[in-house]
């Protein structure tokens, strides 16, 4: 049995980032020399301009919060750190005073890792000295966008974005405007003022940076008479420039700022000053690329209350997901964010929605997303498909219960439309009637469904089987969920028919490993990749969760990989397709947002060969899986 302090603190640091990175013995060498702080709620850690100290920090319980107080004397939040989490990493990092104030939320266990005990162990990896980059970049306070926006910078980032975020390369401006070390002053302003640029690049004969002009030594050294006008550039610009290569992340862009107290970083060649000048990054471009960050766009949704404002904000996940896309970053992480924001979105257009009803709602209710995003996976915009669930009424009561249910759905829906989700051209959205009803009205449209199967009810069970509860009373949905799962037990002929829907688009390739097309109307020649790569997967995973009695899951992806865990024999497969799935759902987005649609519908001349090859390597497992479900459903002789 384990014992020893030094013991209990490795299991605990073994769990979480960056240690979890560590070798066994580098661990347990840095757990031998932590120290434990015990913190009553409202003790100081340490405050704003103490001197740095020989620790950073990690809390075991409790939580942590970290401040800046601004020039009013107001204090404002810059991070919550619970369990696992850790902080006051300045010192680390920049060897500087601590910038910010920490104090115990509530009681609090932390403990106090000795920075050379760590540096001495964690000296040539790379993956752990990114981690701590982020960490001290994105819950750093920033002075510079204090200045500008008068709020603190980085906001609590969850730890799902955090690290996207900061690792996204930097959009720096590339072919800034430069003048000659030889020219004068004026020459110079009359450039800045030509291309209504706030700083001017000086470099010699060899377009190399050799120093930096801002407005504010124009204001600062000429206007107040220090230097004339017509004086050389020498004389006024900043020298040395602080210089990186082209490929650094946000995270080094905002931390070399806050090193040197700079706004501008010089981008060169192989990143020094030896070398030629091929762009700048402003502070203004690394505040606006975290601006569009999960955090700060999730704060705007919150505090939306407009359906205008609601778009705007719903658009920045756009350009975040183009960014994402762009710096490879998993799809599987990519989902949970853009999902996060597309709930956030509806529950803001609820409660706005709400607030313009005459009362409050007259019996609990439960808004349900069904579809794509009930399975978490609409990325782009698309329609929108809903329903509603309330609880069961007199029945005297219920026409007007339902009626308010259906006045409030109207108004999400206009809402949701006017934010960029169309509305269902088939009308699958909660402010249908038949999309609208109680609790007991739901159980017996799902047990008809079941218990009655035809072509009608399958492809409406099929939509309405991957739902997600977004707003209101989750136990409404729990009940409707085992309703649905008891009576799934009574028959198997239910799943033969979803089998036979499963298997109604072919494999992606004909015959001859052609890419099966559309044959007549305006898509003509074009591949849907939706309905022929997509839809297979979809419908596969849902039939195969619900006759293994899963619940809870809905993402396809995921759902393969539950089928992985819990069907070795299959396990290659399974894995197989739920790559190909994730594959695909990201090749259909970049189209989408590459032609500004869907991306739906696909110009097979418009791939490359290679795109084409990959296409077809993610429709091998969807054959192999349709067999599978062939097999396992006896559906030869039921198709």
């Amino acid at each position: 049995m384990k014992n020893s302090i030094a013991e209990r603190v490795y299991d605990f640091l073994k769990n979480y980032p960056p240690f979890n990175i560590l070798k066994e013995d580098d661990l347990l060498e840095i757990s031998q020399q932590v120290s434990i702080v015990y913190l009553e709620k409202g003790d100081t850690l340490f405050k704003k301009g103490d001197a740095f100290n020989e620790y950073f920090y990690m809390v075991r319980n409790g939580a942590i919060t970290s401040f800046h107080t601004n020039n009013n004397n107001v204090q404002e939040i810059v991070n919550i750190s619970d369990a696992g989490d850790i902080f006051g990493v300045r010192p680390l990092i920049a060897k500087e005073n601590y910038k910010l104030t920490a104090t115990a939320n509530e009681e609090s266990i932390v403990y106090a890792i000795p920075i050379d005990a760590f540096q001495s162990v964690t000296s040539n990896n790379a993956s752990v000295y990114k981690f701590l980059i982020t960490a001290f970049a994105t819950n750093a306070y920033d002075p510079y966008t204090a200045e500008e926006t008068g709020k603190i910078f980085a906001d609590y980032i969850p730890s799902t974005s955090q690290d996207v975020v900061s690792f996204q390369t930097a959009n720096y401006t590339k072919n800034p405007i430069t003048c000659d070390f030889k020219s004068s002053l004026k020459d110079a302003a009359i450039k800045m003022s030509t291309y209504k640029i706030g700083c001017i690049i000086v470099v010699d004969e060899d377009i190399k940076p050799v120093g930096i002009i801002t407005n504010s030594d124009i204001k600062n050294k000429i206007a107040t008479g220090l230097f004339p006008i017509e004086t050389p550039v020498s004389n006024i610009m900043s020298s040395p420039v602080i210089t990186n290569k082209k490929d650094l992340t946000v995270a080094d862009g905002q931390l070399q700022m806050i090193k040197h107290n700079i706004g501008h970083l010089c981008i060169t060649k192989d990143g020094t000053v030896n070398s030629k000048l091929i762009g700048v990054l402003t502070h203004h471009d690394v505040l606006v690329t975290l601006g569009n960050n999960p955090s700060v766009i999730l704060k705007e949704i919150k505090r939306a209350k407009r359906s205008k404002k609601l778009r705007t904000a719903r658009l920045k996940a756009n350009t975040l997901l183009k960014n994402y896309l762009e710096q490879n970053i998993p799809i599987s992480h990519i989902i949970k964010i853009i999902s996060q924001i597309n709930d956030a979105v509806t529950i803001r257009a609820i409660e706005l929605a709400i607030k313009k009803m005459p009362t409050p709602p007259p019996v609990a209710f439960s808004w349900m997303s069904i579809g794509s995003q009930g399975r978490k996976e609409q990325l782009l915009f698309t329609d929108q498909d809903n329903a509603i669930v309330f609880q069961d009424v007199q029945k005297e009561n219920y026409p007007e219960t339902q009626a308010y249910f259906l006045e409030l759905a109207k108004l999400v829906t206009k809402s949701l439309n006017k934010i960029g989700f169309e509305y269902c051209e088939a009308d699958m959205m909660a402010s249908n009637i038949e999309w609208c009803k109680s609790i007991t009205e739901w159980k017996l449209q799902f047990e008809n469904w079941i218990l009655n199967p035809d072509e009608k009810a399958i492809l409406l069970a099929s939509i309405f089987f991957d739902y997600n509860c977004v707003y209101g009373d989750e136990t409404l949905v729990d009940e409707l969920s085992n309703t649905i799962y008891k009576t799934l037990s009574k028959t198997s002929l239910f799943f033969k028919f979803l089998g036979r829907d499963a298997l109604k688009n072919p494999p992606p390739l004909g015959f001859f490993k052609q890419f099966l097309v559309e044959e007549s109307g305006e898509q003509k020649d074009l591949f849907n990749i939706k309905s022929r790569a997509l839809m297979p997967l979809i419908d596969a995973a849902r039939l195969l969760i619900l006759s293994n009695n899963i619940k809870g899951i809905n993402n396809t992806s995921e759902r393969f990989q539950k089928l992985a865990e819990i069907e070795p024999n299959n396990k290659e497969l399974y894995e197989s397709g739920a790559y190909a799935f994730k594959a695909l759902l990201k090749f259909k987005t970049k189209q989408g947002l590459l032609h500004n649609n869907s991306g739906k519908f696909i110009e097979l001349e418009t791939l490359t060969k290679e795109e084409k090859l990959k296409l077809r390597r993610c429709f091998k497992p969807i054959q192999e899986i349709q067999e599978t479900l062939k097999m396992r459903f006896d559906l030869k002789n039921f198709m």
